[in-house]
């Protein structure tokens, strides 16, 4: 689950980590009466959506009165934000930030990701503050710093240390650069998020160090253990299509192509976006229906395959070991009975009454092409629309 800097950066406080003064507003109104309460001369005002690069694509402006504060505010509220991580479509800006205007000095990375491979957090810096971390990996791997954190005991001050050396940091910053790298691993562990990324952390001209933005993603299997964040969730920043799936305990990802995909299991899943990749064409999800699926999840997950106006065939690859083909069979004709399929539809079963699975869907009187492995399903689907 994802949230939005100023759901992180009281999340942050709250664990002890520095940010500056900030508030949200909803209305050009209340952003004027924000700055009015944070004081001083100058503010920031920032787009609030899902997604990285709000700068670049004209998201987050500096005010220097007021006056500007409401007139940035009504230019951002209610426009279509594009950024690269949103695509073309854009996101729409429903809420923004004010914050207090702070003197740089200088600008570094700093963040915590999960890394699966060693089953341990890592905490990455950089001096190469206000770049994307992809870039610089890519770019500079050298001027990425990292200190593995044991689970047992969490991250140890000695670390911190190591970390503030090799970025370089004056005597005045070291111990509070400490502070704030403890703190920001208590965060992490305490609330079992999955991401957390401060970039760019700025030293300011009288020495504080703060998180001038702030990303934090968390793991949806802990949510249970914490109602306070789950309560966070904006279904606004969601696809509509994967709320949708949730509520049926399907597991659907939508993503950019034109190929419906209904599997069972996520690896297998997995194999057939790949397959339909090599045969040159572009899943429009990814959606598991699960081993113990039953014909209305399956009818439910075809009804949200095929509201994605992108799909222009389907592919149903599903081998049955728990799941039974006849199941499947029997969730997509009840589907098609009350949707009008007027795209593509191929078929490949395999496995536990898959017999009965296929005499279901050849006298439905549905019009499906029926494929014998999975190469041959990702063949026939992809050339499907081609010939369409």
């Amino acid at each position: 689950m994802n949230i939005h800097e100023f759901q992180a950066k009281k999340i942050l406080a709250k664990y002890g980590v520095s940010i500056p003064k900030g508030k949200e507003a909803y209305s050009s109104s209340e952003a004027a009466a924000v700055a009015l309460e944070i004081g001083g001369k100058k503010w920031v005002v920032k787009a609030q959506i899902h997604a990285g690069g709000r700068g670049k694509a004209g998201g987050v402006k500096i005010a220097d009165s007021v006056e500007e504060v409401t007139k940035i505010s009504n230019k951002l509220l209610g426009m279509q934000l594009i950024t690269h991580q949103t695509g073309p479509e854009g996101k729409k800006v429903n809420k923004i930030f004010i914050e207090e205007g702070i003197n740089i000095v200088s600008e570094l990375y700093l963040g915590i990701v999960l890394d699966r491979s060693n089953e341990k957090y890592v905490m990455m810096g950089s001096t190469e503050g206000g770049t994307e971390i992809e870039v610089v990996a890519e770019k500079t791997p050298k001027k990425i710093f990292k200190v593995q954190i044991d689970p047992l005991i969490g991250m140890q001050a000695y670390q911190a240390r190591q970390l503030v050396f090799k970025l370089g940091l004056s005597k005045a910053v070291s111990n509070k650069a400490v502070t704030f790298m403890l703190a920001l691993a208590k965060t992490v562990e305490e609330t079992d998020a999955s991401l957390v990324e401060i970039n760019p952390l700025v030293i300011t001209d009288n020495n504080n160090v703060l998180a001038l933005d702030a990303k934090m993603n968390f793991d949806d299997n802990a949510l249970y253990r914490h109602k306070d964040i789950e309560s966070l969730r904006d279904e606004d920043e969601e696809d509509p299509r994967e709320l949708e799936a949730a509520k049926h305990d399907l597991n659907y990802i939508s993503l950019d192509g034109n190929i419906g995909c209904m599997v069972n299991g996520a690896g297998l899943a997995m194999a057939t976006m790949d397959i339909i990749k090599l045969e040159g064409g572009t899943p429009a999800n990814f959606l598991d229906v699960g081993g113990g699926a039953t014909k209305e999840r399956v009818e439910q997950a075809f009804k949200i395959i095929l509201s994605d106006e992108k799909v222009k065939a389907v592919l149903i690859n599903i081998f049955g070991g728990i799941m039974r083909c006849d199941v499947i069979a029997e969730g997509v004709v009840s589907a098609a009975k009350n949707i009008e399929i007027n795209i593509p539809l191929i078929v490949r079963l395999a496995g536990t009454n898959v017999e009965k699975g296929k005499d279901i869907l050849n006298n439905s009187g549905l019009d499906i092409i029926s494929a014998d492995n999975l190469g041959d399903a990702a063949k026939k689907v992809v050339s499907s629309i081609r010939e369409a």
